[in-house]
């Protein structure tokens, strides 16, 4: 499988030399490596140097995006189900410095809290056999944009403009439904819930969304206008219905859960989803939107995904060095975290066809991503390498620090009295 997915995007590199250096890279992506960022990943391949990995990375001449598309298409082709839901949502990695693209202190759920950071928005599919990005979008904050010549000498594009997170998510999302991926469901938090372009763009498509609100968030009830945590007054007890939103580390997560119709005179099916934790009564909303009726028990469903993007992150980060990298331009940004997906995504693709191979064992609990990889990545990776080759890299790297230690010398010299 791994020399299928090299396949399938080697005519994306006009030269032998990239198809080689992206399929190493890969290669390290997957590996136990401890750090993944050019060095290592050079040392793991054999290389002398980490001039080849940054080259790739930065100079030499093929186009992201078009790998974007390979790895979608690679990820439907291998999870596609009837059920799929897209999951969008946003990630931070925090950073030092001003220089690298789109760095700024800013909110990021990673720490849970304002910090020095960069954040994108990522686009998942989900699907019972697993999930995996397809797309991915660095979030531009205005102090970025507002900025020519930040964004020159980061290499931002000079036609990109700023965009919020949902505008983002919106572009993602109608990427992918314009390259034909089946999906009848989209999901995420309430920075999506809240933003009227993705409902927009999904209600004109005809494809269903449940989206988290904040208790703010007004809707439109057969009694008028209200604040979501208003309409819970206007659920009877009855209405209430015990439901799980999934599995999760301690088993299914059922919740209490009730729906209100809202925006009656607007085209489709409009509700409010309500989600009641039925020890502490904490309550989350909904808004919820699909082109025919459908039953609650969908809507749970839907809503209880979101959490997989959740995993993905986890998974991409622990596994793939989705976080790892260490860019600082706008085309390497792009570069590294396509490739970081597209080994997660064969990671995804390997455990669900073992899981599929193998119907599962009540005593044994399911394959992981983790697990496919400590089994099958050193059969798939060659990363065996002669004492030669690790010599030279040891030689290469005392000169690289000791020229570094130096030039530090002489600027400190500069400014000493």
């Amino acid at each position: 499988m791994f020399d299928e997915l090299t396949d399938r995007i080697g005519n994306r590199f006009s030269r032998v030399e990239p198809r080689r250096r992206v399929r190493a890279l890969l290669g390290g992506l997957l590996s136990e490596l401890p750090r993944k960022n050019c060095w290592t990943l050079a040392e793991h391949a054999g290389d002398r140097t980490p001039d080849g990995m940054q080259h790739l990375l930065s100079r030499a001449v093929w186009d992201a995006d078009a790998v974007r598309d390979d790895l979608r298409g690679y990820v439907v082709e291998h999870l596609g189900h009837d059920g799929a839901v897209l999951v969008v949502d946003e990630t931070g990695d925090l950073k030092k410095g001003t220089g690298t693209v789109g760095v700024q202190r800013q909110y990021t759920g990673t720490a849970g809290r304002i910090e020095n950071s960069q954040v994108a928005v990522f686009l998942a599919y989900s699907t019972p056999a697993g999930h995996a990005f397809i797309d991915r979008e660095l979030y531009l904050p205005q102090a970025w944009t507002g900025d020519a010549d930040r964004c020159g000498r980061a290499g931002v594009p000079q036609d990109r403009q700023f965009a919020t997170k949902g505008e983002l998510a919106t572009r993602m999302v109608a990427r992918a439904l314009d390259a034909e991926v089946e999906a009848r469901w989209v999901t995420g938090d309430e920075v999506y819930g809240q933003s009227p372009h993705l409902r927009a763009e999904l209600e004109a498509r005809k494809v269903g969304y449940v989206l988290a609100v904040a208790s703010s968030h007004r809707v439109t009830t057969g009694a008028g206008a209200c604040r979501a945590d208003q309409v819970i007054f206007l659920v009877a007890q009855a209405s209430w219905q015990r439901l799980s939103a999934g599995t999760g580390a301690k088993g299914y997560r059922y919740y209490d859960w009730a729906l209100v119709e809202i925006d009656r005179e607007r085209p489709g099916r409009h509700w409010l989803l309500i989600r009641r934790n039925r020890r502490t009564s904490e309550l989350a909303f909904y808004r919820c939107y699909a082109p025919v009726p459908v039953p609650l028990a969908v809507l749970v469903m839907v809503a209880g995904r979101r959490w997989t993007i959740e995993e993905s992150f986890q998974t991409g980060k622990g596994l793939t060095g989705l976080d790892e990298h260490q860019v600082r331009r706008w085309t390497s940004w792009y570069r590294w975290t396509t490739l970081a997906m597209l080994a997660h995504a064969f990671l995804a693709a390997v455990t669900a066809h073992q899981r599929a191979d193998q119907p599962a064992e009540h005593e044994l609990a399911p394959m992981t991503l983790g697990e496919t990889r400590r089994l099958l990545v050193r059969m798939l990776v060659q990363t065996a390498h002669s004492m030669t080759d690790l010599l030279q890299w040891s030689r290469w790297r005392r000169r690289h620090q000791a020229r570094a230690r130096a030039s530090h010398y002489r600027r400190q010299a500069l400014y000493e009295p």
